[in-house]
């Protein structure tokens, strides 16, 4: 599995081979092939109604109510033409009574992603995933971003082309994203910073772990398990975000010791 489509996302198909369907994501551009079953064929029309009227799923597990059956959906469902309390696919009608956020409720502020952030804590680690059942840690970062109205793409090394580098340690601050490279240059893990210090990421589950210049310090296993590459921002800065030039060599003397670290 390299990703993991939820109950509502639209897709656009490439090439059949029946059972299976060649398809793009149509928040991310991301591809791959999904078995013709779990897939119902839109009009052109609702297909661009369903991009433009839509709520998203902020309950961990949530149920739809249709005349005669049940789907529980996960955070990060789409409601289509949900009006405030049914959404609708196709021929379906169905009731929701959970909490979601439409497009102008979307707050892009570093208290909101940081709160999103938080409901996935423990999810397990499942390469592909993105739901709380099982998610990865660039499933969770475009998940809890995608509540917010900003479309991150979809694996690690695609998102570090996004948002603005933040330089130093100093100058980051909530719901920026902390990227980690494997000591090869390449990006192969990222997380959300969090209030003191802190980073949550899916590593075996999502978890939240010290971080500082030189990457993410597990205390359970007592070292560290990540070295820091970059940090990118993709929400706006806080009043508070100071840029504090007094720590600049201090944190060139720093990060030349990584290598001492994860060599």
């Amino acid at each position: 599995m390299v990703s993991q489509l939820l109950f509502g996302e639209t897709v656009e198909v490439q090439e059949s081979k029946d059972p299976w369907k060649y398809v793009v994501c149509a928040w991310d551009g991301y591809t791959g092939w999904v078995d013709a079953k779990q897939l119902k064929r839109l009009t052109p029309k609702e297909f661009d109604e369903y991009r433009e009227h839509q709520a998203l799923n902020l309950s961990l597990v949530e149920g739809l109510m249709a005349a005669d059956h049940f789907i529980p959906i996960t955070m990060g469902a789409v409601l289509p033409q949900y009006d405030g309390l049914r959404c609708q696919l196709g021929e379906h009608t169905y009731q929701f009574s959970g909490p979601v956020v439409t497009p102008g409720q979307q707050r892009t502020s570093t208290d909101w992603v940081v709160k999103i952030a938080r409901r996935y804590l423990h999810a397990p680690y499942l390469w592909g995933g993105r739901s709380p059942f099982g998610i990865d840690c660039s499933g969770l970062t475009q998940m809890v971003f995608k509540t917010a109205g900003i479309r991150l793409l979809r694996d690690a090394y695609q998102q570090v082309t996004q948002g603005r580098p933040i330089d130093f340690m100093e100058e980051c601050q909530s719901g920026d994203l902390a990227f980690f490279d494997n000591g090869k240059g390449h990006i192969t893990h990222v997380g959300i910073i969090l209030p003191e210090c802190n980073v949550i990421h899916a590593s075996g589950q999502v978890r939240v772990d010290k971080l500082d210049h030189f990457g993410i310090f597990n205390r359970e296993l007592n070292r560290y398990t990540h070295q820091l590459r970059i940090v990118k921002r993709l929400l706006p800065d806080e009043p508070d975000t100071v840029v504090s030039n007094e720590n600049e060599a201090f944190m060139a003397e720093e990060l030349a010791g990584q290598a001492a670290l994860f060599g």
